[in-house]
Formats: structure tokens, C-alpha cells, sequence
């Protein structure tokens, strides 16, 4: 069992207090023992890593990862990827969002029925880096909505980008075959998307299919995600007991007031920089901001905005992530969420690191063990060069995240690891790809 020693670091442990000088002895898989200035770690059997003053905090949580989007500028590219190449994509993907100090995601819908879960098994076996991962199914619509792509000339369910369903039976069946699959939870399309034609605050399924649905999925013990920006979805969300409420952006008084009254069962994820980049960034791949404001983004930003400062004031538990991996926001940018949070929804600093730490415990149903840097809990760590309290963007930076350890695990490093009787274990860096920094190191035992 290896035996790992922070010291000279700045730590953020998770909990709501203030940031501390300490240092983290780590056993194994799990937080050994937590330290204070004046009161070093004793563990002489140790080896030792200098954080030379780094910030030092419990990996993040992405809420709402696609990682089989596949950073093109449409859903049909994503679709159309060969299922061989898009298996090797999201293996790569996951490793990028690893290094970026994501060491827990959600997954919010595979582009392909079994990509997920494949990944997750990969991941969980040891076979690539990534991170801990709940796998979802793909995106549940029906016939015309949101992630219904096929073509009248190309009728074939199993090229269509989601899973097509018409009535309650229908629904059944597909919600079984998912579960067959080994997925950790359902997604269903419960509104529309404006880039897509349908508008965000349609709510095309009947009580009937999503009654199927959170039926289904109680007996098989999973949870389900919905892709719900009209107000309708919500307290479709909240009356059916679907857990994961992603964007949730026209919620109005009624919604905000059911999910309050059930904020311990829900958590929402609400992908604003989907909005924020396709409004001012998209503009290179031909969706000007006067087109996205046609489409009615700016008008649906500027009502979200609206209504997450309202949930944030309710308690309402909103964490970070979503729908990254398009080219106007490419995977690996995620931690811009963090920036937007505050701009956007009024979270302070504090409170958006909590968001993507202790609340992402909670969101991946481990809060006694993740989420925090606390004796006992999993090794989930990262030091960062900066302090993200003082500014959110140094997480942006795949430079400023020095070190990465998931499970006790070191993926990444550019600090010296120490054995006890002295010397230096080796790092190194490859070169860029994509964007991010690529760094491996041989892991320390």
C-alpha cells in the first residue's frame, strides 16, 4: 500500500471553512490523516511531495458529461461517428477531463446506446485514466423531439442519435434494454432545444410515458436525468420523482416552489455555458449572436440566469458541467462554469467550490467518501498553482493544475515525488493535444 505525504500546501477541504496551511497524509486509496500548520503529519514510511505552497482540494465533479460529443459543430457529426473511432474518442476524452481535475462525472447521455457504460467498466478495470463515472443511456425521446434524427429516407432506429419511443409500452421496452445494458441511470428528453427547431419550452411527453419511465426505473433501482429547460418539465421532474433536473431555465414560481420543498432529492445541472457559448461564441461555425438571439438564446440566458439566482437563494443544490464538446465549447474547457456561476448566478467563490466538490459527492451518491479532504474519505486531490478562491480562472489553465490523484493514484504531476531515504521519481510531459496538456506519470507504490 503506498503511502503519500502533501506538505506545504494550502488546504480547501470541502466542508465550508476556510482554506488552511497543512499538509494530507494519504494510505492507500483513502485520506490517512489531515494536518495543520503547527501540527505536521508524522509518517516518516511516507513518501514525500513539496506543494512548494499550492492549493490543495478535493477533485471536482462535472454534473452533465457527454463524453461522445465529439467537439464538432452539430449533432449529426456527433451521430455519425463510427462506433470503433467513437469508443477511442471518449477514452481520450475521459483522460482530458481527468488531467483538468474532473475526478468524478455524471454522465448526461452517450451518443451511442452502450458507449457509457463500456467507458465506465474501462475506467473502473483499470484499462484507461478517467474518472469515476456514472454511465447514462441514451437520450429517451420520442417521435419528433429532441435527439430524434432520423431522416424519412434513413427510418432505422439503431442509426438515430436517441432512442425513439411512442407511448408507454414503448417505453418500457426501452427503458429495460438500457437497464440490461448496465447503465447507472436513464436520460429523458422532457423539453425541446432551440438549436435543434423545437422550442425549449415545449414539453412533448405524456404523463403516462413518464410515469412509465420513473416506474421502471424504481424497479430496477436507478435514477433518471432529464433534459428539462420549460417550466412544464420541471414539475414534471418533481412530481415523478426524476432526480437529475438538467438546465431547468423557464422554471417559474410554481416549479421553483415544488423543488424547494424537495430540494434533498433533486440536484440540477444547468449547462449555462451551453447558452453563454452558442449566444457570443459560435460565431466561426455560423451561429452569429443576432442568429442565436433569432433562435431565442439570449432570451432563454437571460430568463435562466433569472431563475438560478432564485434556486440559489431556495438552497436548491445547482453544481457545475454541461454539454461540453461541442466546437464552440470544447471538452476541457468545463471549468468555465465556475467563472460563470458567480457572473451569472450570484454564487460566491466559496460557494462554487463547494458546488463542484462536496456537492458533487453527493450527486455521485458517495457523500461519506468523496467530495471532501477529510481522514477516511477517497484520495480524490488536486494541487492548482493560484487560488481559486481569489480567482476561478487558474482552474481554466491545464498548467495550474500541477497535480492530480484520484483513488490515491497519481495522473498527473509536476512535483517532485520523494521516497523516504531521498531521491526523485520521474515525471514527464507529452506534448498537447487538443488544447490540454497531457501529462503522465509512472504511478508511485
Amino acid at each position: 500500500m503506498s503511502s503519500i505525504v502533501l506538505t506545504n500546501v494550502t488546504v480547501f477541504d470541502g466542508s465550508g471553512a476556510q482554506p488552511f496551511k497543512g499538509e494530507v497524509l494519504v494510505e492507500g486509496q483513502r485520506i490517512a490523516k489531515v494536518g495543520r500548520e503547527g501540527a505536521p503529519v508524522s509518517a516518516p514510511h511516507a513518501q514525500r511531495i513539496d506543494g512548494k505552497g499550492a492549493f490543495l482540494m478535493p477533485g471536482m465533479t462535472e454534473a452533465h458529461t457527454h463524453f461522445s460529443w465529439n467537439d464538432q459543430p452539430s449533432l449529426s457529426a456527433i451521430q455519425f461517428m463510427p462506433p470503433e473511432e467513437h469508443m477511442l474518442w471518449c477514452v481520450r476524452v475521459a483522460k482530458r477531463y481527468l488531467e483538468m481535475g474532473w475526478t468524478s462525472a455524471l454522465g448526461a447521455a452517450a451518443a451511442k446506446p452502450r458507449l457509457d457504460v463500456v467507458l465506465r467498466n474501462a475506467v473502473n478495470a483499470g484499462e484507461f485514466p478517467g474518472p469515476r463515472y456514472l454511465a447514462g443511456s441514451q437520450e429517451i425521446t420520442i417521435l419528433g423531439g429532441l435527439a430524434d434524427n432520423t431522416l424519412p429516407h434513413m427510418p432505422f432506429k439503431e442509426l438515430n442519435f436517441g432512442a425513439v419511443v411512442s407511448g408507454p409500452e414503448e417505453m418500457r421496452a426501452t427503458t429495460r434494454m438500457f437497464v440490461k445494458y448496465g447503465v447507472d441511470h436513464l436520460k429523458i428528453n422532457l423539453s425541446g432545444e432551440y438549436i435543434a427547431g423545437i422550442s425549449a419550452e415545449a414539453s412533448p411527453f405524456s404523463e403516462e410515458e413518464i410515469a412509465m419511465l420513473a416506474a421502471e426505473a424504481k424497479r430496477a433501482g436507478k435514477r433518471v436525468a432529464a433534459h428539462a429547460r420549460s417550466s412544464e418539465s420541471v414539475k414534471q421532474c418533481v412530481r415523478h420523482g426524476l432526480e437529475l433536473i438538467f438546465h431547468a431555465s423557464f422554471a417559474d414560481e410554481e416549479a421553483l416552489d415544488m423543488l424547494e420543498a424537495n430540494k434533498d432529492k433533486h440536484f440540477v445541472a444547468p449547462g449555462i455555458g451551453w447558452l453563454i457559448s452558442t449566444l457570443y461564441h459560435a460565431e466561426p461555425w455560423g451561429i452569429s449572436e443576432a442568429a442565436a438571439t433569432k433562435m431565442g438564446y439570449k432570451r432563454e440566458l437571460e430568463t435562466a440566469a433569472l431563475t438560478l439566482q432564485k434556486m440559489h437563494k431556495r438552497g436548491i443544490r445547482i453544481l457545475p458541467g454541461g454539454d461540453y464538446g461541442f466546437a464552440w465549447m470544447p471538452h476541457g474547457t468545463n471549468a468555465r462554469d465556475l467563472e460563470y456561476f458567480v457572473k451569472y448566478i450570484g454564487m460566491t467563490p466559496m460557494e462554487v467550490l463547494l458546488s463542484a466538490t462536496r456537492l458533487g459527492g453527493e450527486l455521485m451518491m458517495r457523500p461519506h467518501e468523496l467530495g471532501q479532504i477529510r481522514e477516511g474519505y477517497l484520495a480524490d486531490i488536486l494541487l492548482v498553482d493560484g487560488d481559486p478562491l481569489k480567482d476561478l480562472a487558474v482552474l481554466q489553465d491545464p498548467k495550474n493544475i500541477t497535480l492530480v490523484m484520484k483513488d490515491g493514484e497519481i495522473f498527473k504531476t509536476s512535483h517532485d515525488v520523494v521516497p523516504p531515504r531521498g531521491g526523485v521519481h520521474a515525471s514527464a510531459t507529452l506534448p498537447v493535444d487538443g488544447g490540454v496538456a497531457q501529462t503522465i506519470h509512472a504511478p508511485v507504490h
